[in-house]
Formats: structure tokens, C-alpha cells, sequence
């Protein structure tokens, strides 16, 4: 029998098809499984992710204010934590049910939101969160467009966060830094040594918190541009005990060259054995010749020389030592911009007050001569750090800006058991923040009185604002919200927290903007002349934020989501037996 060329092909085909074991599609198809999805519509949908919702917001909220209680977090490993930030709370808590965990899901990017903006008011956004979706709710199920009611809760927060704006008042002190710190860790112990950091370093320097081996709490500072680099040879040393080389008034060379040729640094040497200045060499590497001829003049004390090697690798290496050549004035040497080693002259050096470098680590404190320099490169890299695609790079431009502005802080926190410590940790960060958050846009009453006050006031001009019904009752949703902190943080202290709202209210308007209930001494005062207070931006973003996350579930008409399969121990070994043998198999024979 004769087949065609054609008739061989196809039975080839046919065959290879039914192969069994060989082909690498037989494997995959058996591996194959459909994922089923749960669908869920209209009030059944809302009804789960509200109720997933109000589950983390109760568990956050209780953490409000100075009466706020703490929340127990169990760790497969190690002790459990015990915590009073809303957002690590939030993070922690996933629901059994899939569809209320989307909700748990939802309030948790609200919290984290406000997290990443201001650092702080995580709680205060959850309360809001959850008071626009409960209210918001009842309205959809009476009737009302939820699409209107979006839009109306939308143009409501904007009025309200310009207000704010417009009300908040700037920072004037550190005693100002030191009462936001205070009440964001709820420690005045805490809130004093931030307003020491925060008044040490400037707006352009970087506090950092860190853990400390003592039960107390230490704070370190570290004056002038700090370079991860000590002197390449121990024979620099002047000060054997501390093993340090100090400079004062030093003249500062800086190149991107690796120095290993002596002839290519005897003109500058031999000028300044003249002048008779200290001289630092920050260069890629000192090697060879050009290394031993700087240590037997050091040693016989003809020059006072210390070299370092340039901080960074790579290209932050070049940004690094540029750095440093502008803050200490020097020309930055390199043979791509025109300049040889052999034709520096003395004028091209920098200049700094005083540099002391040890074995790790070199600290220049520079002489102000070059402020406005600084100030430009300040400037640009804080444009870099707002442009950067990565958190690490803007971390980088953060820790250069730091260097060049005013120095790191460094806060060491002391605790006696480890659970404290990590508690500890988390108030101070969120102190800081709040102090950075204070710098940028001023300060309001604290105590959820600033909104309270702005319930009352704004409530005819925010009604104004909207078109249609379904936008009316979607800004009084926003308004009713408002009261919830303050109503929060008085039944937190055990206070009918209605009475405490209508009370704050009616003094505001006797008395003007700024009064309200200090829950800690429970006394109705003005909080801004008691130092009560809450950065604007904090309250801004708790604003914009749960307005974002509520609107968005109000218009939500279908849930979408997977159906749990709980597996025993027996089909958990099988899955496991078979993905084993796939993987050993392979793909088979081609």
C-alpha cells in the first residue's frame, strides 16, 4: 500500500497525539484544574464587604486617643505583640469568609494609604471608613442612586480638605514639634526627645530609630556629611587610644581616579608641604608607590595626610563624591571633565572646619562657606527623591539630603522584653511622621475636634455645593462622619461620646476654632493654646482616603470572589506526591 507525503504527515500527527507519557502537553492536562468563583450580587455583595469592613474597624478603633487600649497579635514564631498602630493592626487580621475579607482587604489599603502619605491617622481613616459605609449603606438600601451619593461624598471631602488648608496653622517651634510628637506616641518622654531630633537636625535632616541593648532611651547625633569609608592604611592614625585620625582646617581633594602612580600626585604634594595645610584624599583607591610615599611622609611628619576610599559603588559612587565636592567646595577631578591629577593646584581643593575619620567611617563638618551650593543640591535631589521609581532609590536621596543638610539623628530605644521594644518602636515612627506631616502643612486641634468644629460650621456650604438630591444625602453622609472621631476617642475614656460632641460643638461656636475635650485630664479647654494637636495633613488624608474606599463599595453591585477548598491531610500529601513526581519527570522524551 502507498500513502502520500500528506497521508504520512497526518498519521504521524494522529499518532503522536495518543503518545502517552512522551508528549509534554500529556502532563499539563493532567495537572490542569478550574478554580471555581462564588459570584454575589447587589445587597448581598455589600452586605459581606461591609460586614468585613466593621470587623478590622473594630478591632482599630479602640487604639484611638490617650485612653486608647492596646491589641494582642498572635505570631506563629516567637512572643505575641502587643500594639496601638492602627495600620500593623489592620495588616494583621484576614477573614475566614472570602467575601468579608475582600472588605477586611479594602479598609486595610485605606489604612495603608494613610500610612504611606502622612505616617499617621491610619485609626482615624478607618473610623471615618467605616462610618461613610454603614451610613451609606442604609441610604442604598432605601432607595437613593449610589452613583449620586459617590459624587456627593467625593465633592464633600474636597470642600472639607480646602478648609482645612485654609485653616491649619504653621509650626512655629519646637515646642509646637514636640506637643504634635507627644500626642501621636502618647508619651511625653517620647514626644521630648523627637522635639530634640527634630530641632537638632533641621527640616533637611533624617531622624532614625534604632534598637538599643539599654532600658532606656538614648539619643545620638552625627553632625556634618557622614561617609560610609575610614582611612585605607592604620599608619594615618594620629590617635592611637580611640584609633582616629583628626584634621583641622584641612584642605580636601576629591576625585573619581585610582591613584597608584606617585609622580601623579608629587606637584600637589610638594605644594602642600608649603602651605603646610592637613590634606584629605578621597579618591576610588590609593594603591602602590602612591600609598607608601603618603604614609612615610605622614610617619615622619614632612605632611599631614589621611586617604579614604570614595563611599557608594558603581554610578552612586560618582554621586556620592560629587557630594562631597560640594559641600567642601573642592573641584571634582576627573579626566572626563578636563582635570588631571598632576595639574591640581591648591585652589582646586576644598576646604572643611574640621574632619575626623576612623576605621569605618569618616565625618566632615564643613565650614558654611558653601551654603547655597548645599542648598541647590538639596534642591535637585529632593526633585530626584519626588521622580524616583523604586522606595529604595528615594531612600538613597533621602539619606544624601540628610547628610548635606543638617545631620542623622539617631534615636536608640530601650525596653525590657522584647514586645515592649517592637510597641516602643512603632509609637516613635509615628511620632516622626507626624512631626514631618506638621512641617508641611501646619497644625489643627487635635482630639477629632478640628472636624467636629468644621461639622458644624460647613454644613450649609457643603449642602450648597451639590446638584441634585442623591449628592445632598451623599454630603450629609460625609458630614455625619465627621463626628466620629471625637465621639471615638470619648467612649475610648469611657464618656457618652454624643455628649462630648454636641458639648465641643457649642464651645467652638462661643468661643471660636480650637476648643474641644482633652480626654487625657477630661476637661473641655482650647487645645491649640494646651498644645492638643494633629497635622493637617494627617486629617486631610484621613479625609481623602476613606471618601476614596467608601464610595467605591457603596457603588459596588458584584462580588466577585474564590471558593475555599479545605484539603485533609491526606489529599494535602497527594497534591504534594504528584507535583513531586511532575517535577522529576520532566517534560519526556521529544
Amino acid at each position: 500500500m502507498k500513502f502520500t507525503l500528506a497521508t504520512v504527515l497526518l498519521l504521524t500527527a494522529q499518532a503522536s497525539a495518543f503518545t502517552v507519557g512522551f508528549s509534554p502537553t500529556s502532563t499539563r492536562v493532567s495537572d490542569t484544574s478550574l478554580k471555581a468563583k462564588n459570584v454575589s450580587f447587589k445587597e448581598d455583595s455589600r452586605r459581606a464587604l461591609v460586614s468585613g469592613i466593621n470587623k478590622v474597624a473594630d478591632a482599630v478603633r479602640v487604639t484611638l486617643g490617650p485612653k486608647g487600649r492596646n491589641v494582642v497579635l498572635e505570631r506563629n514564631y516567637g512572643a505575641p505583640e502587643i500594639v496601638n498602630d492602627g495600620v500593623t493592626i489592620a495588616r494583621e487580621i484576614t477573614l475566614r469568609d472570602p467575601e468579608e475579607n475582600v472588605g477586611a482587604s479594602l479598609i486595610q489599603e485605606v489604612a495603608a494609604k494613610s500610612d504611606s502619605k502622612a505616617g499617621d491617622g491610619t485609626t482615624t481613616s478607618t473610623i471615618m471608613t467605616q462610618a461613610l459605609v454603614n451610613n451609606g449603606m442604609r441610604a442604598v438600601t432605601a432607595g437613593i442612586n449610589p452613583v449620586g451619593l459617590n459624587r456627593g461624598i467625593r465633592k464633600a471631602a474636597r470642600v472639607i480638605t480646602d478648609e482645612i488648608r485654609a485653616i491649619a496653622k504653621d509650626v512655629t517651634g519646637t515646642e509646637d514639634l514636640k506637643n504634635v510628637a507627644t500626642i501621636a506616641s502618647g508619651s511625653m518622654e517620647m514626644g521630648r526627645i523627637i522635639a530634640q531630633a527634630a530641632d537638632k537636625v533641621g527640616s533637611t535632616g533624617s531622624t532614625v530609630v534604632e534598637e538599643s541593648q539599654t532600658l532606656v532611651d538614648e539619643i545620638e547625633f552625627t553632625e556634618g556629611l557622614t561617609i560610609d569609608r575610614g582611612f585605607i592604611s592604620p599608619y594615618f592614625v594620629k590617635d592611637q587610644e580611640r584609633q582616629l585620625a583628626e584634621l583641622i582646617n584641612p584642605k580636601v581633594l576629591v576625585t573619581d581616579a585610582k591613584i597608584d602612580n606617585v609622580n601623579d600626585i608629587v606637584p600637589l604634594l610638594e605644594q602642600m608641604v608649603k602651605s603646610k595645610d592637613p590634606l584629605l584624599i578621597i579618591a576610588e583607591d590609593v594603591t602602590g608607590e602612591a600609598l607608601s610615599a603618603l604614609v612615610v611622609n605622614k610617619m615622619r611628619g614632612v605632611l599631614d595626610v589621611v586617604a579614604i576610599k570614595a563611599p557608594g559603588f558603581g554610578n552612586r559612587r560618582r554621586e556620592y563624591t560629587q557630594d562631597i565636592a560640594i559641600a567642601t567646595g573642592a573641584s571634582f577631578v576627573a579626566e572626563e571633565l578636563g582635570i588631571t591629577l598632576d595639574s591640581v593646584t591648591l585652589d582646586m581643593l576644598g576646604t572643611a572646619d574640621r574632619i575626623v575619620i576612623g576605621k569605618e567611617q569618616t565625618t566632615v563638618v564643613t565650614d558654611g562657606k558653601q551654603q547655597e551650593a548645599i542648598d541647590a543640591r538639596i534642591s535637585q535631589l529632593l526633585r530626584e527623591k519626588e521622580a524616583a521609581d523604586t522606595e529604595f532609590d528615594a531612600d538613597k536621596c533621602q539619606e544624601r539630603i540628610a547628610s548635606l543638610g543638617g545631620g542623622i539623628a539617631r534615636i536608640k530605644v530601650g525596653a525590657a522584653t522584647e514586645t515592649e521594644l517592637k510597641d516602643k518602636k512603632l509609637r516613635y515612627e509615628d511620632a516622626l511622621n507626624s512631626v514631618q506631616s506638621a512641617r508641611e502643612l501646619g497644625v489643627v486641634p487635635g482630639g477629632g475636634a478640628c472636624l467636629a468644629h468644621l461639622q458644624d460650621k460647613l454644613r450649609d456650604t457643603i449642602l450648597d455645593a451639590m446638584e441634585g438630591d442623591d449628592e445632598r444625602q451623599g454630603a450629609l453622609i460625609m458630614i455625619n462622619a465627621m463626628g466620629a472621631p471625637c465621639m471615638q476617642v470619648a467612649e475610648n475614656a469611657g464618656i457618652e461620646g454624643a455628649v462630648v460632641l454636641s458639648k465641643v460643638q457649642s464651645l467652638a461656636a462661643e468661643n471660636g476654632f480650637g476648643w474641644g475635650w482633652d480626654a487625657g485630664s477630661f476637661e473641655y479647654c482650647d487645645l491649640m493654646e494646651r498644645g492638643i494637636l494633629d497635622p493637617a495633613k494627617v486629617t486631610i488624608n484621613a479625609i481623602e482616603n476613606s471618601a476614596s474606599v467608601a464610595g467605591l463599595v457603596l457603588t459596588t453591585e458584584c462580588l466577585v470572589t474564590e471558593i475555599p477548598i479545605d484539603l485533609s491531610e491526606e489529599d494535602k500529601q497527594a497534591m504534594f506526591d504528584r507535583q513531586a513526581m511532575s517535577a522529576g519527570m520532566g517534560p519526556g522524551i521529544q
